[in-house]
């Protein structure tokens, strides 16, 4: 094995372990705060500070990582999601939770909003080829989805564990938060291995970003969109409008989001077939508009057949943007400005995310019916129409090329 597949080794490992905890403690975070006694309004704010601070320790780490070595920021990292799962095991009040949510590496949404993201893509992107940039970020995707869906489908367990044992529910619940800072641990020593060398590979730039800012500035604000759109349907959202809507026991609704995962992991390699066909940006567009139609549908549904179903269809098609998107920004920027540029695009979607489940679990608060995923699927609608009036003439390096040969 070379020492470029070794370093995506590493990292798709270290992924997965943290997709993993993301996965059941994204599902049982709501759970958990309604144990606690906790309404519902009250689980959306806490998922709102989650999502807050994560985006503002991101925008830091990205905004200085081309001055410090990737690995030693990825190792504080793991750390610091090992502190987070320790604090809400053992920590019960409002406002100190409020707190741990805010500054810790807690992701109440089914993807990866967190400080890791524009570390590992700097490094993913440095390691490889331009021709193989979009397939590694396929599997880093495949790899992140299919173990989150496995996290998701472990969601029954506490339950089983509190009947088997004659713990109470709680008690339970808590574990789960052990074992979240346990994989945190794990996740370090997989970064371990990485090289010492800063992110972008070279002496420390001048300014995080360069040439590439007004692009990655455009391109932070449509994504800004996607996300507060995004934001009404996190994970621990959507798992709560189905607690609320249809009365799902914690193992049902795992099965559901283990399957929509399954899904999700499938057409990241279908969505690198498509890329190669028709470019990364009609891929990210003309796979998501379908999808977000699906959302506005779901709450109109007469029963929960008809809600997974589209539930399904949604998850094979609004993740294919999710690897293009990624491979599309690190394509456009030079390579010291990689990190900077995976920070400021994932950043905005992060803070822009951070106020919409405050708000769905407000609306869900005030009725059951499922405003959170209209509002969600038509904001997001608006996003895929700008992006493709704006982004579409921009190629990246590959596919200028391929145009280039098929025109001799």
């Amino acid at each position: 094995m070379d020492t470029a597949s070794a370093h995506v080794n590493r990292l798709l490992l270290a992924r997965g372990l943290r997709a993993f905890g993301d996965g059941f403690v994204s599902l049982l975070l709501p759970l958990y705060l309604l144990e606690l006694g906790f309404g519902a309004a009250a689980v959306g704010v806490i998922a709102s500070a989650t999502l807050l601070g994560s985006g503002l320790l991101t925008l830091a780490a990205g905004l200085r990582a081309h001055r410090h070595h990737a690995r030693t920021l990825l190792l504080v990292a793991s750390a610091l999601m090992a502190a987070t799962g320790l604090g809400f095991a053992s920590v019960h009040a409002f406002w100190p939770l409020l707190a741990i949510a805010f500054v810790g590496t807690l992701n109440p949404s089914g993807g990866d909003v967190s400080v890791f993201l524009p570390l590992e893509h700097a490094v993913l992107s440095r390691v490889v080829a331009d021709q193989r940039r979009t397939a590694v970020f396929a599997s880093y995707a495949l790899v992140g989805t299919l173990s989150a869906a496995a996290g998701a489908l472990a969601a029954g367990v506490p339950a089983v564990v509190a009947v088997a044992t004659g713990w109470p529910l709680r008690t339970a619940l808590q574990w789960t938060f052990v074992v979240y800072a346990a994989l945190g641990g794990l996740a370090a020593l997989a970064y371990r291995g990485l090289p010492r060398a800063p992110a972008g590979g070279a002496p420390a730039a001048k300014a995080a970003l360069g040439p590439s800012r007004h692009v990655v500035y455009r391109l932070s604000a449509l994504f800004a969109l996607d996300a507060f759109g995004g934001g009404f349907v996190v994970q621990s959202i959507l798992a709560l409008w189905l607690f609320l809507r249809f009365d799902l026991s914690p193992a049902t609704a795992g099965t559901i989001f283990f399957a929509m995962g399954v899904l999700s992991a499938a057409s990241y390699l279908v969505a690198v077939r498509i890329a190669r066909r028709i470019g990364l940006v009609n891929t990210m567009v003309f796979t998501h508009l379908p999808a977000n139609l699906c959302l506005v549908a779901i709450p109109f549904v007469p029963d929960l057949a008809w809600a997974i179903a589209l539930l399904f269809v949604r998850s094979a098609l609004s993740q294919m943007d999710v690897p293009t998107r990624s491979s599309y920004v690190m394509a456009i920027v030079t390579p010291d400005e990689r990190p900077a540029a995976a920070s400021v695009t994932s950043v905005p979607r992060s803070l822009a995310a951070a106020a919409s489940p405050a708000l769905a679990g407000w609306m869900l608060g005030l009725s059951a019916f499922g405003w959170p995923l209209v509002v969600a699927g038509a904001t997001k609608i608006a996003y895929d129409l700008l992006l493709l009036a704006t982004f579409r003439r921009l190629r990246p390096p590959e596919e200028r090329t391929a145009e280039a040969v098929r025109s001799r």
